[in-house]
């Protein structure tokens, strides 16, 4: 064989195909879309109507206070520094809060209430002690 059909076939053959480009065009303009939708806020219609909000009883707010544990432990963002850091002080004092709520309930709660606050407590408490051995290097 000569040396220039040699060369032809070790080069790696690069195929195009175009209907990737397309899709990805068409989900940029659909992602584009739905940002203006939402930039331009809620229509007429929505802003008259009331929002829905979560009921206001005990099983939102078990879920608030270990939404706000877990946020807690799993680390804000400084704006400054754009690093992320674990605030175990704002974890442990929402824990704390569930413990009060325990305690100053206990005998008044349905047992559904009650297995629910004993197994967010559990929870909460396992992924507290977890990030805390973490963060200290222990464990």
């Amino acid at each position: 064989m000569p040396e220039e059909e040699q060369s032809k076939e070790a080069e790696p053959r690069i195929i195009v195909d175009d209907d990737w480009k397309v899709q990805a065009q068409a989900e940029k303009e659909k992602l584009a879309a739905e940002i203006e939708e939402t930039s331009q806020g809620p229509s007429e219609p929505e802003q008259q109507g009331p929002r829905e909000l979560p009921p206001a009883d005990f099983t939102t707010l078990v879920g608030a206070l270990v939404t706000q544990v877990l946020m807690a432990l799993r680390g804000g963002e400084d704006p400054k520094t754009k690093k992320r850091y674990v605030d175990l002080g704002l974890a442990k004092h929402h824990i704390d809060m569930l413990v009060l709520i325990e305690e100053k309930t206990k005998g008044n709660l349905s047992d559904q209430e009650k297995k629910l606050l004993d197994g967010a407590l559990y929870e909460v408490r396992m992924q507290y002690v977890a990030v805390a051995q973490a963060a200290t290097g222990a464990g």
